[in-house]
């Protein structure tokens, strides 16, 4: 059953009108047949992209951040080597055989 909906969907776009190498508009984050089909498309299908393209952005901005993230530990590793806890190599051998208990 279809709900009511007492406003139409408006569109996404936002302007800019670029394609990732995916194939999604790097503004909107809709794909190319929903981008091509949006006024064809019911109502409840447009929230449906909606709610398509909000996943989208999330998941691109959390990557970003990831990325990022990536990259700020590894000019922090750069810059001091004793500090990076992630590489287990970096660590001095402990010689047991000196220790005095």
């Amino acid at each position: 059953m279809e709900q009511l909906s007492f406003f139409s969907v408006p569109s996404p776009c936002v302007g800019i009108c670029q394609t990732d190498a995916r194939g999604y508009c790097m503004g909107c984050f809709r794909s190319r047949d929903e981008r091509f089909n949006w006024m064809n498309l019911s109502e409840v299908q447009k929230q449906d992209v909606v709610r398509l393209c909000r996943a989208r952005k999330r998941r691109r901005q959390y990557a970003l951040y990831k990325a990022k993230q990536q990259q700020l530990h590894q000019q922090q590793a750069q810059v001091n080597p004793q500090f990076d806890f992630d590489d287990d190599d970096a660590l001095p051998a402990i010689d047991e055989s000196q220790s005095k208990d």
